[in-house]
């Protein structure tokens, strides 16, 4: 299984805040969206860097709540892993699983297709395994 189908499953779109929106702003619409990143791009829409839960709290811990009127800007991650749309899920969850990053943004041709996190890819490779699985026992039942 590749990126491309669990982008056809979940979708395109992928969230971002301007890098200059506070940590507050960007906070506030974590929650509302109910996701744990967002990518931070220009007004042009050049990808800057990825802003996830993880990178808040670990600011929190340094600037205390003086970081939520900082600019996204200074707790973002500015280097950002991404993905090609024909990469395998198993190769993915590897990069993610050793870079230690839950989100993934897909880029096709210099161009933001979607992103993906490692819940998406986990629940994707659960039902990969869950027809093996099948397969495998309507075989053997078919045997006997």
């Amino acid at each position: 299984m590749k990126i491309a189908d669990i982008l056809d499953t979940k979708g395109s779109t992928v969230h971002s805040v301007l890098p200059w929106l506070t940590v507050s702003e960007v906070v506030e619409r974590l929650g509302r969206l109910e996701i744990g990143a967002v990518l931070v791009c220009d007004e042009h829409g050049a990808m800057k860097g990825i802003v996830s839960e993880r990178d808040i709290v670990r600011s929190l811990r340094k600037h205390g709540t003086a970081l939520l009127t900082m600019p996204v800007s200074e707790v973002m991650t500015r280097y950002v892993q991404t993905a090609g749309p024909e990469e395998t899920v198993a190769h993915a969850m590897a990069r993610m699983t050793s870079g230690r990053y839950r989100h993934l943004p897909v880029v096709e041709g210099g161009r933001l297709v979607g992103m993906v996190s490692i819940g998406d890819l986990v629940k994707h490779r659960v039902r990969e395994m869950e027809l093996e699985t099948g397969v495998l026992r309507d075989a053997l039942i078919a045997r006997y």
